[in-house]
């Protein structure tokens, strides 16, 4: 009956063909029925399976990501922290890269991501995993601010994250610290000695100069960011890293994020499901358990993850086999659609589900007149219940770094006079980011007014079905129902009521039942009979009138 009510409403199905809830909906109103949906599984709801109240939660080390433009020192100083700490008399010392490490000092630790740069830190994020707590951006002393600097600082603002900068090379003659302070000022990097709120320290990798009191800052944001995290509840990791060894099979860094994870633990990461067969730390040593901020080594996935891929613990392999098996019935389901993001196109569907109140720009342009000029155009658009943000602009063509960053925010990526880089524009299709280009800067500004609208809350207007006369009141065993005629427009089951005695609203609300006869019906058009029961409401009496009507949401124009 199912399938042959699916044929008549133009679907056609198989016996164990999984239905999408707008056809469910339908199918439920041709019988008669309002659908509820339940979700069978739900990642929100698993990440939040254990209490968060304030008690449970204890101080974790901060984690830190090193950014910066090339040559600036980036690895040069991740090398200088790790080298101070062995020899400082760290036991046993690093032996081995598994992408992350942590150093201990006398106020704490602090956990160092060891993929220096944006492009790892941004990947992660365009997969949902906000691992970083703290940037601490390299500038060259004898360099200053460069566009993968810029880029570097646009990275970190998307992303929420505070900066401290390091100003390295200080013992270079030709250096220039205080220049790199009023370059970054102009990016709303002001020093706190300047009244601003940004941490400035001057460093030397190469001379290993200022390391400790680079480290103490970190440890002092930290403190001010008050990073907490359950240690008791189920393990909540992501990935860093991950290969494929030869001897010991899929291995992966996992960051420990809530939670503990212990080796015998149970978990599921992506599509696939495991058991933590053995857990190792960045001295190559072997450890029973991992809390939170702490990086380890794990062995037991059945295929190598996805980096920024969470791993979260679970009770039983049997759960993890059930949410691994629904998790590969969704990814089916998605590989049936094409993966979006934001487009200026689909702004409009988007806001009536009133979710996004800002539209993320990457802008890219031919020469810096034009960059300056749109970006002071677009930053003219303005609305009090919207914005534009431009999240990050530079001159030349979109590179991969923009479409990463764009990825990761949700961002429209606008070019003017420039075109995009082959890389940059294959991981576009592939991630579904939107790349537009214009040679007119009034056609910019047109099409992000135009995709603005669609930002705003549309405008709910009533709109009028019909009118209906109550005539008669008849009494059944469920209730009264009145014998009424449509006396202008039609009567719907789905649409809202007002039910009208002396001019005066008595009731409004909803239709419980529409008949003709003995037959439930839909609607029932202009000059007949029906009989209508109201949900919650049997005070109407012969001679009160029914409007009919709908709420319908409404496009806006910016004014």
């Amino acid at each position: 009956d199912l399938l042959m009510k699916l044929l008549k409403m133009g679907t056609r199905a198989s016996l164990n063909q999984r239905l999408d809830v707008d056809t469910c909906t339908l199918l439920a109103a041709e019988l008669g029925f309002e659908a509820v949906f339940t979700p069978i599984y739900s990642e929100d709801a698993m990440m939040k399976t254990d209490s968060e109240e304030d008690s449970a939660l204890l101080p974790r080390p901060p984690i830190v990501t090193i950014m910066g433009h090339v040559d600036h020192g980036k690895t040069s100083l991740l090398d200088a922290i790790r080298e101070a700490r062995v020899a400082e008399g760290e036991a046993g010392g690093i032996t081995q890269h598994i992408g992350a490490y942590k150093v201990a000092i006398e106020k704490g630790s602090i956990v160092f991501l060891d993929t220096p740069g944006h492009e790892a830190f941004t990947a992660m994020r365009a997969r949902g995993a906000q691992v970083t707590d703290i940037v601490v951006l390299v500038v060259a002393a004898d360099d200053g601010v460069m566009p993968q600097t810029v880029e570097a600082i646009d990275h970190a603002r998307a992303a929420g994250v505070p900066i401290i900068v390091a100003v390295n090379k200080i013992d270079l003659p030709q250096a220039k610290p205080e220049r790199v302070k009023q370059e970054l000022s102009n990016y709303q990097l002001s020093p706190e000695e300047w009244g601003g709120k940004t941490i400035f320290v001057e460093v030397s990798a190469k001379k290993r100069m200022n390391i400790d009191k680079l480290l103490e800052m970190i440890l002092l944001q930290a403190e001010i960011l008050e990073l907490k995290a359950n240690p008791d509840r189920p393990a909540q990791c992501v990935v860093i890293e991950a290969r494929l060894d030869p001897k010991k099979g899929p291995v992966a860094t996992v960051l420990v994020q809530k939670g503990t994870l212990r080796v015998g633990s149970t978990f599921v990461s992506g599509l696939t499901s495991g058991k933590v067969r053995a857990m190792l730390d960045e001295r190559g040593q072997r450890v029973n358990e991992a809390g939170p901020s702490t990086p380890v080594e794990v062995l037991g996935f059945s295929a190598p993850p996805h980096v920024g891929e969470r791993v979260l613990a679970v009770n039983s392999e049997k759960e993890a086999r059930e949410i691994s098996e629904r998790r590969k019935d969704l990814s089916r389901e998605a590989s049936m659609e094409k993966k979006r993001h934001i487009s200026l196109e689909m702004l409009s569907a988007i806001a009536t589900q009133g979710k996004i109140k800002v539209l993320n720009i990457v802008l890219k342009t031919d020469v810096q007149g034009s960059l300056q000029a749109l970006k002071d155009s677009i930053e003219k658009i303005a609305h009090n219940e919207i914005r534009c943000r431009v999240i990050h602009s530079g001159v030349g063509g979109v590179n991969e770094s923009d479409v990463s960053l764009a990825a990761a925010s949700d961002a429209v990526i606008i070019g003017f006079n420039v075109r995009p880089e082959p890389a940059a524009e294959e991981i576009a299709k592939r991630e579904g980011v939107e790349i537009k280009t214009y040679r007119i800067i009034y056609e910019v500004i047109q099409v992000i007014e135009k995709a603005m609208e669609g930002l705003l809350e549309p405008e709910e207007k009533e709109v009028a079905l019909g009118r209906v006369e109550i005539r008669e009141v008849f009494k059944t065993p469920q209730g009264k129902v009145g014998g009424c005629m449509v006396v202008k427009g039609k009567a719907s089951r789905t649409a809202k009521v007002r039910i009208l005695r002396d001019s005066k609203i008595i009731y409004e609300g909803s239709v419980a039942s529409l008949r003709r006869f003995k037959d439930d019906v839909k609607e029932v058009e202009q000059g007949y009979d029906c009989g209508i029961s109201f949900e919650g409401y049997q005070d109407f009496n012969k001679g009160d009138v029914v409007e009919v009507f709908v709420r319908e949401k409404q496009a806006r124009k910016l004014e």
